[in-house]
């Protein structure tokens, strides 16, 4: 028989309170959680890819106020917590451009199944937090949206990631002068030919039907010009609570098969195989044995 597989391998244990403490998320009981709730929305390969920016070790890579706020956790703790789970171990490395030696260090360090790569910031100004706001209007969106396609491909350039995160994450707040005034697509070709050239897997993420876009990532001419540039993808939600896990996939299936896609990418100690796309079987009493 055929192996197939639905994945989401892109989701958060550790909440946003910067009061709580790392080992009430970084545990057996919590990750059970997930797990049980991957199985019921018939996840069959779930992994975490936890924000690098959470750790205090992500300092000696970048220092901006937003990191120095919320690096607080030690990433071995984590390490140790999701490696004695049934579930795979990710992280989600934010690209910091001219940060590539550092980062490599970071995470090249642990035992990593596979690195998320995002573009969350462009300069010392973040794309997707109220805090340290691009959209302030004082920027050009033309000149954001061009800026960041760009730096999306010096990201799959540099080697250090397995997966594009939410590819084309710009678009998250949706329109209200935060989107381009001329058609997108001639942004999109720094990525997609840095994309072609590389062969990291982009990610489709549901996580955009929860933002104010209100749209998968990529955007269906992203998806386009990815797939006629030949790319492999994966899939995720981005979740951050375990009844995020797998949303809305009968959405984001429709729309893989729709653009002609019949395979997932998935990974094991930072190795890639393509595995065809299953077919959504949710568990009756889900046992949290996924992975």
């Amino acid at each position: 028989m055929t192996e197939t597989v639905i994945t989401d391998y892109h989701l958060h244990l550790r909440g946003d309170d910067l009061a709580a403490r790392a080992a009430d998320h970084f545990n057996a009981e919590n990750i059970a959680r997930y797990a049980e709730a991957a199985a019921a929305a018939g996840v069959t390969d779930l992994g975490c890819a936890e924000h690098m920016y959470r750790f205090t070790e992500a300092l000696s890579v970048w220092r901006h106020p937003f990191w120095d706020e919320w690096a607080i956790d030690d990433i071995d703790q984590y390490v140790e917590a999701v490696e004695s789970s049934p579930i795979k171990l990710g992280i989600e490395g934010d690209y910091i451009l001219g940060a590539e030696e550092k980062l490599e260090a970071m995470l090249g360090s642990r035992p990593f199944d596979y690195v998320v790569g995002s573009v969350h910031f462009l300069g010392d100004y973040s794309l997707d937090t109220e805090e340290y706001t691009i959209w302030d209007g004082t920027q050009d969106a033309d000149d954001i949206w061009r800026r960041y396609f760009e730096t999306l491909a010096s990201a799959a350039r540099s080697g250090l990631f397995d997966i594009l995160a939410h590819p084309d994450l710009v678009k998250v707040w949706g329109r209200a002068g935060r989107s381009p005034s001329v058609d997108p697509r001639t942004m999109y070709e720094p990525a997609i030919e840095a994309i072609a050239d590389t062969g990291i897997a982009v990610e489709v993420s549901t996580a955009g039907l929860r933002k104010g876009v209100g749209e998968i990532y990529p955007a269906p001419a992203f998806m386009e010009m990815c797939v006629e540039a030949g790319a492999v993808f994966a899939l995720s939600s981005d979740a951050h609570e375990p009844d995020q896990i797998g949303f809305r996939y009968p959405e984001a299936l429709e729309f893989l098969a729709s653009h002609g896609v019949e395979q997932l990418a998935i990974f094991e100690d930072r190795q890639r195989k393509l595995v065809p796309v299953g077919e959504l079987k949710a568990s009756e009493g889900a046992t949290g044995e996924v992975g």
